[in-house]
């Protein structure tokens, strides 16, 4: 059975945990002196069973309550695909998705989009990596065909991948704001910022020295495969990023890394600098403070500042987070915009990030562009230059102003 199909935020398999957790605790007294034979090892059975199953029970409550993670895959961050949530494979970068234009026009007749998954290969770094793509309704409709979308690239926070914005309940999202005018018809590409193994190699989204080009493959790589492959406005305006957690984090660096690309991100409950060597991130930049500062969403803003929007979003409870975005707004610099809000008694976790979802959304549609027409060749950077990035020595990765 694969990891991934084994959930971990069922109610209902959280009540039969608990039935058996207090039945394991009434057993421990309930045999202590009844045991005939092997008294010592029966005893420690039953212990040990009313422990364990009471330590499950705890950790299934507390998990439902956060929604840290849905199935057993995403805790033990297996690195496996499952394609819970999708409609439909897209075939390698997507070289199938012609052949889902029925299907998709049959759901968009019912204010549905279609979520297709596919693995998307790298032009500058070669490698591959699932994605999931959200094609709104009317990205099947004739009146749109030989239109561009605007997009949302939507980081997934550690140790998730693609699959998770099932979880987040976004295309219903999506749906639902699409239909209200909340934000204009947008595609929506969900990569896999990691790449496998997971378990301890959380890349934090930056191309590592000496290692692997994660940075260029989501910034410079996806978005070029969705311009050329599904037709996407190359306006950087029409690009938002966007996570929560190490997810949101990616989204603050990337736009402040990336101006001529991106126009606007969105952080809920991230950070403005990567993580340590904790166990679970890989020492990223070597001793090199130089790759570092340029993966510093504070330091950034000062130093490297572009017409760029920010919105951080943080909950009460979350302190690290919330000192991050007051760095953010007192380093910020003309013309980076600095936009937050603060959820009252709220904690980092998945749950408080479903609950911003349609606030995030509306805020996007605030600020990208409907889909437009092929015209006239423009300048699709805005005459935002891109800034000299150090060169991390990763393969293919983006080195001083490569546009």
């Amino acid at each position: 059975m694969h990891l991934s199909s084994i959930r971990l935020d069922s109610p209902v398999e959280l009540v039969v945990v608990a039935v058996l957790a207090v039945l394991a605790i009434i057993a421990v007294p309930w045999f202590w002196d009844r045991w005939r034979k092997h008294k010592q090892a029966g005893r420690s059975f039953t212990v040990l069973t009313a422990v364990v199953l009471l330590v499950v029970g705890l950790g299934l409550a507390g998990n439902l309550i956060g929604g840290f993670f849905p199935t057993l895959g995403a805790l033990v961050g297996t690195g496996a695909y499952a394609n819970d949530g999708t409609d439909a494979e897209g075939g390698d970068n997507g070289a199938d998705l012609d052949l889902l234009r029925d299907a998709g026009a049959t759901k968009a007749k019912n204010g549905k989009g279609t979520v297709v998954h596919m693995k998307v290969t790298g032009r500058r770094t070669g490698l591959t990596r699932d994605s999931v793509v959200y094609l709104p309704p009317q990205y099947f409709e004739p009146a749109y065909r030989s239109l561009r979308f605007p997009a949302i690239e939507w980081i997934p926070n550690y140790p998730s991948g693609p699959e998770i914005a099932d979880i987040y309940g976004l295309p219903d999202r999506l749906d639902a704001a699409i239909k209200k005018r909340a934000m204009p018809p947008t595609v929506v590409i969900v990569p896999d910022p990691t790449g496998t193994p997971k378990v301890g190699h959380d890349t934090e989204c930056v191309d590592e020295v000496d290692g692997s080009p994660n940075d260029t493959y989501l910034s410079a790589d996806v978005r070029e495969w969705a311009i050329q492959r599904l037709g996407l406005n190359p306006d950087r305006r029409a690009w938002t990023i966007a996570g929560w957690s190490s997810g949101g984090y990616c989204a603050l660096n990337m736009v402040t890394r990336h101006p001529q690309w991106f126009g606007q991100a969105v952080s809920v409950g991230g950070y403005d600098r990567a993580q340590g060597n904790d166990g679970q991130t890989d020492d990223l930049f070597h001793g090199r403070r130089d790759i570092d500062d340029a993966n510093n969403v504070s330091i950034n803003v000062r130093l490297h500042p572009s017409p760029v929007d920010i919105l951080a979003v943080a909950g009460s409870q979350e302190h690290p987070e919330t000192a991050a975005i007051g760095r953010i707004r007192a380093a910020a610099q003309s013309p980076v915009r600095v936009y937050s809000w603060e959820i009252p008694d709220a904690g980092h976790n998945m749950n408080t990030f479903k609950v911003q979802l349609p606030d995030v959304l509306a805020w996007i549609g605030e600020r990208i562009p409907a889909p437009t027409a092929v015209g006239r060749p423009v300048d699709i950077s805005g005459g935002v230059k891109p800034w000299p990035l150090p060169s991390a020595g990763a393969r293919g990765g983006l080195t001083a102003t490569q546009e």
